[in-house]
């Protein structure tokens, strides 16, 4: 057993005061969770660890209920909705997993759902948010304001907007991922060096972070973006939040936003370390090596962080490292692109 895998002395907790998200707000998070969301396990697998020279949790949320992380978000937002006002439904913009989140946590509640989708997001993410009983208004990502659509649904309706990132509700549910992953690896006996998380507006991300500083000081958390698309990583080497100047153009449409959520950045900037990207070929090797040799399906967003991790992007060799799957919600022919690949 190496040094890194042996549990330490406790590392001085950093200063959590005075965050958008208190840690005791995950707690209770996680209790309105308790028997809605599985709780994902924490997996090892022998070749992992020898081709990274690193010791691997992963952590598969691509096996949550609807298929992605954001189920504990949407979840524990929506169910602080007021009764009186559940009636009125929920409203989401999403290009698919929020999607998926939001109308399976209100089918639970039965309350109404109305989602705001790409038109060309993933068929499989289009028809399973429709399949929770959501209604899909579709939009165009370049000519198109998914916001300002979102408004006027809200406004003609009354019902309630749930933000998939910039919400505290939403990052306190999101944050039950590494409130679990950091139990999970002490119960293994192990000390978390670093976690590598797949970032996209930053909810989770944010959530995983703050957990982890309180649970497991001295664990590095990393957000993971696609080249291109990787405002975090430039926003938190600014100092201040930075766009992406393109709407599209990855597969890893999951981890798609614009630019830093006020609230994550608010956190990250405070609690997070160097960032990461891969390109799409990495991400479909991440795909494909999920598939052969854990056994896992995983969408080429939901693989940001395992590839971050198979392609050295930081210096992980000797360390044990946790790797957040995010998402599996992937389309038969983009698993298929990934498997020739």
């Amino acid at each position: 057993m190496t040094e890194s895998q042996r549990q330490p002395v406790p590392a001085a907790k950093p200063d959590l005061s005075g965050l958008a998200v208190p840690f005791e707000d995950i707690e209770a998070a996680a209790e309105r969770l308790r028997g809605e969301a599985v709780l994902t396990p924490v997996l090892r697998h022998p070749l992992l660890d020898e081709v990274t020279g690193a010791t691997v949790l992963i952590k598969p949320e691509n096996l949550q209920r609807s298929g992605s992380f954001k189920f504990r978000g949407a979840f524990n937002c929506i169910s602080r909705i007021p009764e009186a006002a559940r009636f009125r439904g929920v409203v989401a913009c999403s290009s698919g997993n929020h999607a998926q989140g939001v109308a399976a946590s209100a089918q639970l509640l039965g309350m109404p759902a109305t989602i705001v989708m790409p038109a060309d997001a993933p068929k499989i993410k289009l028809e399973r948010t429709r399949g929770y009983g959501a209604r899909v208004v579709t939009y165009d990502r370049e000519t198109e304001d998914r916001d300002g659509i979102a408004a006027r649904i809200c406004a003609e309706s009354g019902a309630t907007f749930v933000h998939p990132y910039n919400d505290p509700a939403v990052i306190a549910g999101q944050g039950t991922v590494g409130l679990e992953l950091a139990r999970q690896a002490a119960d293994l006996g192990l000390h978390l060096d670093d976690v590598l998380g797949c970032t996209g507006g930053g909810g989770l991300s944010s959530g995983i972070a703050l957990a982890l500083s309180a649970l497991s000081p001295g664990t590095v958390f990393h957000t993971c973006e696609p080249a291109l698309f990787d405002d975090y990583k430039r926003s938190l080497e600014a100092g201040r939040p930075l766009a992406n100047a393109a709407k599209s153009g990855s597969i890893c449409d999951a981890l798609l936003s614009e630019s830093p959520g006020e609230i994550g950045f608010s956190i990250l900037s405070r609690l997070a370390g160097e960032g990461a990207t891969v390109t799409d070929e990495e991400a479909l090797a991440a795909v494909a090596f999920a598939f052969t040799e854990l056994k896992l399906v995983v969408e080429p967003g939901g693989a940001a962080a395992l590839a971050a991790l198979l392609s050295a992007k930081l210096p992980l060799k000797g360390r044990t490292v946790g790797v957040v799957l995010t998402g599996g919600n992937i389309d038969p022919q983009m698993l298929m692109t990934a498997l020739d690949h």
